[in-house]
């Protein structure tokens, strides 16, 4: 029975402290969270193997506030970002591959034709720029011509189109020449021919 109160306080407080380390999904996390999740793992295993639960708890506690300090210092410096963390790499730009940031990732080509591909993405020459972002995501603008039309971008084509037609309908009916049924409607217009002929 102290053996099952054990590791339900153990599961319990590695929830509670992992949950105040943050919430990211394993895509997400970077080097240091990868290394609290393994470390908090191991540690937890360590009571039912004959440490104290008690010195376990603070440990794991330890751990969390080491990484909750590094994501800190991650805010505040750029350096120490780069250092722990790193920055995305540009793997390619103006629809080309660059081998030399495809390599340096150590992905190979068929991978990123996969996350292209998972994105909607058909050619390389549709993409502006794509990067392999710190935590593995494929992040990508396309080239202009190859974005899609938005709702935003539809309204105001319209309201041009709209205001061309509404402007040229205008100027029609100002240049219009005057018809043989202009006589029939309520207002008469003046015509080029004799007054005997009316």
């Amino acid at each position: 029975m102290a053996l099952i109160l054990k590791t339900l306080l153990l599961i319990l407080s590695g929830v509670i402290l992992l949950r105040i380390s943050g919430r990211k999904s394993i895509s997400q996390m970077n080097l240091s969270t990868t290394i609290l999740m393994i470390s908090t793992g191991t540690i937890l295993v360590q009571p039912i193997a004959g440490q104290g639960v008690t010195h376990t708890i603070m440990a794991v506690g330890i751990l969390v506030l080491l990484v909750l300090f590094l994501e800190y210092l991650q805010l505040k410096f750029n350096a120490i970002e780069k250092l722990i963390t790193g920055k995305s790499k540009v793997v390619i730009e103006n629809g080309k591959l660059n081998i030399r940031n495809i390599k340096k990732v150590r992905l190979t080509i068929d991978q990123l034709e996969m996350r292209l591909r998972n994105q909607g993405v058909s050619r390389y020459q549709d993409i502006k720029t794509a990067t392999i972002e710190p935590n593995g995501l494929l992040g990508y603008e396309l080239m202009d011509e190859a974005k899609p039309l938005t709702v935003g971008e539809f309204k105001k084509i319209m309201e041009t189109y709209q205001r061309n037609i509404s402007s040229q309908t205008t100027t029609d009916a100002a240049t219009q020449q005057p018809t043989i049924f202009d006589e029939l409607t309520e207002k008469p217009k003046e015509y080029d021919h004799p007054d005997y002929l009316q």
